[in-house]
């Protein structure tokens, strides 16, 4: 397969697809039912994610969007069945409101640590954008057949972000939400207080046994959710819980606005 994707087990039955060789380190995951195998995000849509999602399954795939940023939805053109939250859709329908080139710029902002697939060229790359097949909401059950994975509405990020949870694992699948590294909250599209109230939101959740960020460490503690929470109410506590108030630093993550 595509050395430029690490495909990792994390029980017989769920599998990240991650992107070690670019600077985000993109995690999107695999997560297989009786009928259905479920992808959240597609990664960046540098390498063939599709023919990594069909070595490892041959059931049909439903893609699931964290949420609509070019990150996350770059292999989103291979697949047909694509939902996304309701205060998302618009990003994917009519695409995001960046400029080509600074979302190309991103893409090759810092060299790549292996060369990319020979198919990738970024004169050419494209950001996806196209109607969904369904479009979701807080509460939305998608049942892949005797695995139900729940839909947590935790705007902020964006206005349509989402986290998922598979109860029944203790699994709950973070997005741009909670990782280790630097948490975005200071674009115009972002929304500081929201954020806070989506990581308060998931911190009250219960039997959580694995986090699976969209970026960097795997590598997530449950507890780590309450770190974060914690550093969210110090800003606050401040009076600086708005869009352009800087950079806070906190062991393992920081938050910018």
């Amino acid at each position: 397969m595509d050395n430029w994707f690490t495909i990792e087990v994390i029980d017989e039955s769920t599998y990240a697809i991650s992107e070690y060789e670019h600077w985000e380190k993109v995690h999107s995951y695999l997560l297989i039912g009786n009928t259905n195998a479920l992808l959240i995000d597609t990664g960046l849509g540098i390498g063939n994610i599709k023919a990594e999602v069909d070595f490892i399954t041959g059931l049909p795939v439903k893609v699931v969007t964290t949420h609509a940023h070019w990150d996350h939805i770059g292999g989103h053109a291979s697949f047909h069945d694509i939902s996304v939250h309701r205060k998302d859709a618009g990003w994917l329908i009519n695409g995001l409101p960046l400029p080509e080139h600074r979302i190309k710029s991103s893409v090759v902002k810092e060299p790549f640590t292996i060369s990319p697939p020979v198919e990738f060229d970024i004169n050419k790359y494209k950001v996806y954008s196209g109607i969904p097949s369904e479009l979701l909401e807080d509460g939305h059950i998608i049942d892949i057949g005797f695995r139900k994975i729940k839909i947590i509405h935790t705007p902020g990020h964006s206005p349509g972000h989402i986290c998922l949870l598979d109860a029944d694992r203790g699994y709950l699948f973070t997005g741009d939400l909670i990782y280790k590294g630097t948490l975005y909250a200071f674009y115009p599209s972002t929304d500081p207080l929201q954020f806070k109230q989506s990581v308060d939101k998931i911190n009250k959740l219960d039997n959580i046994r694995r986090i699976f960020p969209a970026h960097n460490d795997l590598n997530v503690e449950p507890d780590f959710i309450r770190k974060v929470k914690v550093g969210f109410e110090v800003i606050d506590n401040q009076g600086l819980l708005k869009r352009g108030s800087g950079f806070f630093p906190f062991d393992e993550f920081g938050i910018k606005l």
